[in-house]
This record gives C-alpha cells, sequence and structure tokens, in this order.
C-alpha cells in the first residue's frame, strides 16, 4: 500500500480548449469539474459561471461544443454539453492525476487534485512537461484531516468564492488597494452592493474555518 499522497495544483496557459477560449474572449471565469471522457473520445463538461449570455454565447458559436444546456441558479448558470476537444487535464490524468476541480479565468486554467506516491507524480511532471504551458504551482502531503482540502469544501458558495478569487486576483486586498469594490464588481457583472454581501459571507465563512 502507498502511504504518500500528494496535493498537487497545475496552472495552464496558452491551451486552445473551449472553455479556456471562451473565457479569455469574454473575460469571465468558470468552475469546471473534471471531465469525463467517453470512448468516442468526446468529453463530457459540466461547469458553472456567473450569470449573463456572453460565455453560453461564445460556446453556442464554437463547432467543438454539441449539446450545450444552461440552467440557472441564483447568480450561477449551470451548463452541460459534450466537447469534441482534447483536454490538457486528460493527459495528466492518463500519468495518474486525479483532478478533483477545475478553474478557467481570461484564458488561464487551474487544475487542482492528488497524486499517489512520488513515482505517479514523476510520470505527471512527465507528461505535464511535454504539453502547453503546464505549471507546477503548489505540492504538499495530503494527511487525512486535508481530505477536504483536494474537494474544496470551504464551507462559502461558488458566487462566494468567486468573488473571493477575483479580489484577491485583481488586487482588492493589497496595501494600497489597487481595484475599488466597484471595479471588481464591473469585473464580475454584478453590482457593487452584490459584490460586498457575497465578500462578507466568504469572508465570514472562510475565517471560521481558519480560526475554527
Amino acid at each position: 500500500m502507498i502511504d504518500e499522497c500528494l496535493v498537487v495544483e497545475f496552472r495552464v496557459t496558452g491551451d486552445d480548449c473551449p472553455l479556456a477560449d471562451a473565457t479569455r474572449k469574454t473575460g469571465s471565469s468558470v468552475d469546471a469539474r473534471p471531465p469525463q471522457r467517453r470512448s468516442d473520445q468526446n468529453a463530457l463538461l459540466r461547469f458553472s459561471a456567473g450569470a449573463g449570455p456572453e460565455l453560453a454565447e461564445v460556446l453556442d458559436a464554437d463547432d467543438r461544443i454539441r449539446y450545450l444546456h444552461a440552467s440557472h441558479t441564483d447568480d450561477r448558470v449551470n451548463f452541460r454539453c459534450l466537447s469534441k476537444h482534447p483536454c490538457v487535464v486528460h493527459t495528466l490524468s492518463d500519468a495518474g492525476f486525479m483532478a478533483e476541480s477545475l478553474r478557467y479565468r481570461d484564458g488561464i486554467e487551474t487544475y487542482t487534485g492528488a497524486v499517489v506516491g512520488y513515482d505517479v507524480l514523476e510520470g505527471v511532471l512527465e507528461a505535464a512537461g511535454e504539453t502547453v504551458g503546464v505549471t507546477l504551482e503548489r505540492i504538499y502531503p495530503l494527511g487525512s484531516e486535508d481530505d477536504e482540502v483536494v474537494a474544496r469544501r470551504w464551507g462559502f458558495t461558488p458566487a462566494q468564492e468567486e468573488a473571493l478569487r477575483a479580489a484577491n486576483e485583481l488586487g482588492y486586498f493589497e496595501v494600497p488597494r489597487q481595484v475599488t469594490a466597484g471595479e471588481v464588481a464591473d469585473a464580475l457583472g454584478i453590482s457593487k452592493s452584490a459584490f460586498l454581501e457575497r465578500l462578507r459571507r466568504g469572508q465570514s465563512a472562510l475565517f471560521a474555518q481558519v480560526f475554527e
């Protein structure tokens, strides 16, 4: 039995997959589950994004996407579709990477998951080296108490997570601040009051776990 399990995070740039292309064109952010590859090499995609028609319109016009379906819940849109385009995450998964979550923002992809043992990690890194723009961002041992880290169950909603991530990436938490609350809200396509509400609730949920 292998005792060592590692949490790893990859950053992917320069990929031309449909979701990366769509977020690059629309400036939107997408949270996705690991794609399921069928025997005919089509991939089943499930992902969500902030409300707004731009992402759906771009995806619907992409001839690599088939059977696009969208459903609305609160301030999010949940999508399901088939994709004929090979995903970089499949290359890493074939080598032993167990993807747990995928995030696309402005054409940049972030994969978070696990690798069982350093021998498997070596194979995954070799596969990453042969793929476009894949960088290992983080790696650390997975303990039993950390199992929820992989699944990213932080106790806040996808909308709150999106607000926290956008605020962090755009420099809202820097000293001095690089952007205003209104500018972050504009980037998310929501009102300033909605952004601040999500930010406060997300921070509250996160701090409650950090300082538990």
